[in-house]
């Protein structure tokens, strides 16, 4: 028996699902869903729980959305995939042109994959072909920042927190990159020169072999969860320019209103010469990403040999995800988003405050529809969950850090509900 009707068979799931970031002979527990709407998440038993993940930051609409829902069926009465290599579709064409429409610059020639980590490793190739097409195949390697994630393919790793970051066991499998510290400043201070210094040391004496400065503009994801000021990426902009480097944007969790604007390089009113988008791309409906170029990144890239960017998913573009995806910037153009998110803001704000009294806690910070409470010691993640589930909510916590990042449409006591839940767990740890 098939479908969401029939149970789970965990007994199954343990001993031959091997599920992110977990063992294969010591799996951590996982609980049956039957089905999501909405903001809540069904479990197999009945139990119901309010999501402050929106599932790993994508589903920005909630679940189950009528308007998400009629775009894949639509679609799927046309056609559910067909090969991007000698065709294209309406659905390609359409969500290129809202994009194009929505970023800044020049940023407008599109390249669809199929998922985050892949529009990462597009964004160093066309980085390094880029700089071949100019003669200078010695830049290829990559500048970045510290307590930063980018993905769990090979070039991604390559540029995530090398030492506390989840990939250290590949060192030395990996290409070697360039890291500069991390800047201090918070997203509410100024940029210091002592925050920049380390970076343009290193643009300085290595620019000859770097082709491209990669970050994640504002906040750190994954490697942290740290906010930093927008003037720093004014400073990182000149920086690139003066040392002749492309700056890559890694928007992939800050894309598509996260942080109170569409995309976080609007805190800073920048331009990168290629960004990555993914994540609530569909509204967390399908796997989709898109690296987006300038125009001289582009044409440049396609002026070399051999005369064409030398990468090609199976399924890029695919129409269903296509189509969703337009629906979901549909969306965010016709509901008043920002109000929704600084409202979540606010209330993120009040509801994780009382944390920051605690012992255990050693930050508590808040940026549009972003709360995190970060603690002195590692969590035990089994335990912890365990916890926020039996009080009614969806919180994945992971190293230090308990966050929440609940779906745009979550009504105001739902996130009092989420705040509740970690106040009261974060302070059973004392």
């Amino acid at each position: 028996m098939q479908g969401s009707s029939a149970s789970i068979d965990l007994e199954f799931d343990r001993f031959h699902l091997w599920h992110p970031y977990t063992s294969i002979t010591s799996p951590l527990p996982v609980y049956p869903v039957r089905r999501a709407s909405g903001v809540y998440i069904e479990l197999e038993d009945g139990t119901r729980l309010v999501d402050g993940m929106s599932s790993w930051w994508a589903a920005i609409h909630g679940y189950n959305h009528p308007v998400l829902n009629e775009a894949i069926l639509s679609q799927l009465g046309d056609m559910s995939h067909v090969m991007f290599g000698g065709l294209t579709h309406a659905p390609a064409v359409n969500l290129a042109k809202l994009l194009a429409g929505l970023l800044p610059g020049a940023l407008g020639k599109v390249f669809y994959s199929d998922s985050g980590s892949v529009s990462v490793e597009v964004a160093i190739k066309m980085a390094i072909q880029y700089w071949a097409a100019l003669g200078r195949p010695d830049k290829k390697r990559l500048l970045t920042v510290r307590s930063g994630y980018h993905g769990d393919t090979f070039a991604a790793m390559s540029v995530c927190d090398p030492e506390t970051g989840m990939h250290s066991l590949f060192r030395g499998a990996m290409a070697e990159q360039y890291f500069a510290e991390a800047p201090l400043c918070r997203f509410d201070e100024p940029c210091g020169e002592d925050d920049i210094a380390d970076l343009g040391m290193k643009l300085e004496r290595h620019h000859g072999e770097i082709a491209a400065v990669i970050i994640e503009p504002v906040v750190q994801g994954a490697g942290g969860m740290r906010f930093y000021s927008p003037q720093y990426l004014v400073r990182l902009r000149e920086l690139c320019d003066r040392f002749g480097t492309l700056l890559i944007f890694d928007e992939i969790a800050t894309g598509f209103g996260r942080t109170g604007k569409m995309f976080a390089l609007e805190h800073a009113l920048v331009v990168p010469d290629i960004i990555c988008l993914g994540k609530a791309l569909t509204g967390g409906y399908m796997t989709l990403a898109a690296t987006v170029a300038t125009s001289g990144v582009a044409e440049t890239v396609c002026s070399g040999d051999p005369g064409l960017f030398m990468h090609g998913p199976t399924f890029m573009a695919n129409p269903l995800a296509c189509s969703v995806a337009c629906a979901s910037i549909g969306l965010l153009e016709t509901f008043d988003w920002q109000t929704s998110v600084k409202l979540i803001e606010n209330a993120l704000r009040s509801g994780l405050e009382p944390c920051r009294k605690l012992r255990c806690v050693h930050d508590v910070r808040v940026l549009g529809a972003i709360g995190v409470v970060e603690l002195r010691n590692p969590v035990d993640i089994s335990v912890m969950q365990k916890e926020f589930v039996r009080r009614g909510v969806w919180v994945r916590p992971f190293g230090r850090l308990v966050y929440l990042m609940p779906p745009f449409i979550i009504p105001e006591g739902e996130i009092e509900v989420l705040c509740s839940a970690v106040r009261d767990v974060v302070a059973a740890m004392e």
